[in-house]
């Protein structure tokens, strides 16, 4: 079984944090929107950027969990946000877990709507065929991308617009052992 690897706050990452802006400038990654959250575990980090500029927000296991090889489960985070109408937050693998150890997100990316109010919750599956993974409360196991939606009003219509693409769909361009 192995064991989650946390990241180590190093001197490059320690600096790239501690930049400072020029005058008269705003500071790369400076928050612009405002999203209320409630922390339902007072022990549990709140979602957080590892680095200024970073799309994803880091989100942590509720409890400690074992996955066995090709296992999912619905892990707790002790989050809770209300996003502001025309938004969305889309819950995405973090990509050094993916890698080393065959950690993903079964839906990913996962959704959350800007009307509900309960806990987020990631469902992890470990695609490795051999090595179970052990993640411990407090384990950074998903990262949260908050992102504006458009709301599109359907137009029924008898034929739609031409395209060059046209219905063409998987497999349509080639490639990857198809008949030559």
């Amino acid at each position: 079984m192995r064991a989650l690897e946390l990241g180590t706050v190093t001197e490059e990452n320690t600096a790239v944090a501690s930049a400072a802006p020029a005058a008269g400038e705003a500071e790369y990654g400076t928050p612009t929107l405002t999203v209320q959250l409630k922390m339902l575990d007072d022990g549990l980090e709140p979602p957080s950027y590892a680095h200024p500029g970073d799309a994803g927000a880091d989100l942590r296991a509720r409890e400690d969990v074992v996955l066995a090889p090709g296992e999912r489960r619905l892990v707790p985070t002790g989050v809770s946000i209300a996003l502001p109408d025309g938004f969305v937050a889309l819950i995405h693998p973090r990509s050094g877990l993916a890698t080393k150890h065959g950690l993903t997100v079964v839906n990913a990316p996962g959704t959350v709507d800007a009307g509900y109010r309960g806990e987020i919750a990631v469902t992890l599956l470990n695609t490795d065929r051999d090595e179970a993974i052990e993640l411990r409360r407090g384990d950074r196991i998903a990262q949260m991308v908050i992102q504006r939606v458009e709301y599109a009003r359907f137009l029924p219509v008898e034929e739609l617009g031409g395209s060059i693409r046209g219905g063409g769909g998987f497999g349509s361009t080639g490639g990857f052992g198809g008949p030559a």
